[in-house]
């Protein structure tokens, strides 16, 4: 059975973050797989199955990375002409869904039905919105997924290497179609802000080199598999060597002088969603998408963080006190952010740390889960052409199938706005039990519509994240009061969130009054305030997940705590949380109240 892939659109037809990757002219995508039900198959499982092969016949690289090889040398289209036509598909699958009865199905099928009928509403709202015409965020993009390819594509033998170089010829289309969309952005106002794309084309001038074998993308060149004859490796090289030369770098220099010449001189001054045209409907459904709750609206979510800001807070005033520091809360957070003895004086020591804080959180698994993961993680700094940008830290998905562990990526960059009291709560938000565990046992599950096997949503995964921060609480990982106050001020980043993102996408605060607010409640550095504000300035709602998902795992746990008492088992509850990946907040809170009336009969 099919499984996740390991990376998801940005702004594209099918949703957010990693980016897909666009179609060579030469390359045509085979038509879509429809093969009728056999005996045994119902109606909605059926319409699953086809569902999933359209998915995978309009992305080759999905396809790849959930170990279908079948188009591993094409790309896919991300023309508008492309997104109309997978917008009409999805309208066509909508309408056979709900003519299925669906009190008719047992529960697994039901939240299976709700979240493709989920996800398809999604995919159509987010075309008729023009969604597409974001195909990159602050610190992320379609160039940016692409440069992930060398990691991504697999090289067994010759022919996966023919493939990958069919993949680097196809570049050069792939931005002129991204650059397409980007027009239509700059034509009808939907663009990223201009204040934020400063500093923006260090992600694509590290691209463009004049020693190919310098290039990101010569990496599997540099060395063969055994599996690959040594007749084949010397061509393969030179063809290597040439598609990096005559499509590679052609298309970041394409890109870089469309940036620099065009979109960002042309690009609007404001900063809110809501100054775009239909930008309140664009960021209303946004908040739908990214907390897959259907009835909170902006205003509600701000006053929420709002008062999350005011109880995080005093908490943090009372470790100031028992610290005894009398200067008060601002001069604390000056103290933080400038004494030396909370920074790594190298990038080694400070992935040291990191890897010694993960290992530490290995060892206390097994007391809050019944059910592990088989696939390992690594630790690594985040790429060089990518770190000015980036936040301070990322998990990395293991392709399936695939060679590579999942990766936590810690940033090195700056060593002075990497505190090391904030590490312990993003390598356990990052790592275990956080989004490796998470991921890689979604990775392992059976039984499931491969639709939602793929499936992902910022509320459940950034939520869980945000959970497994407090629960290194529980498994005694922060060991001294400024690492307690490091926890403190990620989860208060993360109430600030909710503040700022409402505040800027629709209720009209600037640049600076967010930065401000954050600076003024939370212990990051200025460099990370400035990098995360414009990240969710060029990423609309995607913030507001992490909290609003937490509080309700948090409430989740709560109810099933009081309703089972003595009987209320925490690694149950764990493995039913992680049980069926990533399902939207409604469904889950489904989930727990049946585990809970299941749980009490029994």
């Amino acid at each position: 059975m099919r499984q996740p892939p390991s990376y998801r659109p940005v702004h594209g037809f099918w949703g957010r973050r990693v980016p897909v990757l666009a179609l060579s002219a030469a390359i045509l995508v085979p038509a879509c797989r429809m093969e009728p039900a056999t005996g045994g198959v119902t109606a909605l499982e059926e319409l699953f199955a086809q569902y999933w092969e359209f998915r995978l016949d309009e992305d080759p690289l999905l396809a790849t990375s959930v170990g279908d090889h079948r188009a591993d040398q094409h790309l896919p289209s991300v023309t508008v002409e492309a997104e109309r036509r997978r917008a009409e598909r999805a309208s066509g699958f909508l309408d056979r869904l709900r003519a299925i009865d669906r009190s008719s199905v047992g529960r697994q099928d039901r939240i299976s039905y709700d979240m493709l009928e989920r996800e398809l509403e999604i995919a159509l709202r987010d075309f008729e919105l023009g969604a597409y015409r974001f195909p990159m965020t602050v610190d992320d993009g379609f160039h940016i997924g692409f440069a992930r390819l060398p990691a991504n594509h697999p090289f067994r033998n010759s022919d996966d290497y023919r493939s990958y170089i069919a993949r680097l010829d196809g570049w050069p289309l792939y931005v002129e179609e991204h650059l397409a969309l980007l027009r239509d952005g700059l034509a009808t106002g939907m663009t990223l802000p201009r204040v934020i794309l400063e500093g923006y084309e260090v992600t694509i001038e590290t691209h463009v080199v004049q020693d190919p074998t310098t290039s990101v993308f010569y990496a599997p060149f540099s060395s063969f598999p055994v599996t690959v004859p040594a007749s084949d490796t010397a061509s393969l090289r030179a063809q290597g060597i040439r598609a990096i030369q005559e499509s590679v770098v052609p298309g970041y220099e394409s890109f870089r002088d469309f940036m620099a010449g065009e979109y960002v001189p042309d690009a609007r001054t404001s900063i809110g969603a809501f100054e775009m045209p239909g930008g309140r409907a664009y960021y209303d459904h946004q908040i739908r998408v990214y907390t897959t709750l259907d009835d909170v609206t902006a205003e509600e979510i701000h006053r929420i963080g709002l008062d999350e800001v005011a109880r995080i807070r005093s908490d943090m005033e009372a470790i100031i006190d028992d610290l005894e520091f009398a200067d008060g809360f601002p001069a604390f957070l000056e103290f933080l952010r400038t004494d030396p003895r909370f920074y790594a004086s190298t990038p080694e020591d400070l992935l040291k740390e990191a890897a010694y804080i993960a290992k530490e959180m290995d060892g206390k698994l097994p007391s809050l889960f019944g059910r592990l993961p088989r696939l390992p993680y690594g630790i690594q700094p985040v790429p060089d052409h990518l770190a000015p940008k980036y936040t301070g830290g990322r998990y990395i998905r293991a392709p399936v199938g695939g060679t590579r562990p999942g990766y936590y990526w810690v940033n090195t960059y700056a060593l002075e706005s990497r505190p090391l009291y904030v590490l312990p709560s993003l390598t356990l938000h990052e790592a275990v039990p956080g989004h490796h565990l998470q991921n890689a046992l979604r990775q392992e599950l059976d039984g499931l519509p491969s639709f939602r096997r793929f499936s992902s949503n910022s509320a459940y995964g950034e939520g869980w994240g945000l959970y497994s921060e407090y629960l290194g609480v529980e498994a005694g990982i922060y060991k001294t009061p400024y690492q307690h106050f490091g926890r403190l001020t990620y989860e208060m980043w993360r109430a600030c969130r909710l503040v700022v993102d409402t505040g800027m996408h629709a209720l009209g605060w600037t640049r600076q009054e967010a930065m401000d607010f954050m600076a003024a409640n939370t212990a990051l550095s200025l460099h990370e305030i400035r990098t995360e504000t414009d990240r969710y300035i060029s990423w609309p709602g995607q913030a507001l997940a992490y909290k609003l998902g937490e509080l309700k795992i948090k409430e989740l746990r709560a109810r099933a705590e009081q309703a089972l008492g003595e009987a209320f088992d925490v690694r149950a509850f764990h493995d039913l949380i992680l049980a069926n990946g990533a399902v939207p907040l409604t469904v889950l809170e489904t989930q727990v109240d049946a585990w809970i009336s299941d749980s009490a009969a029994s």
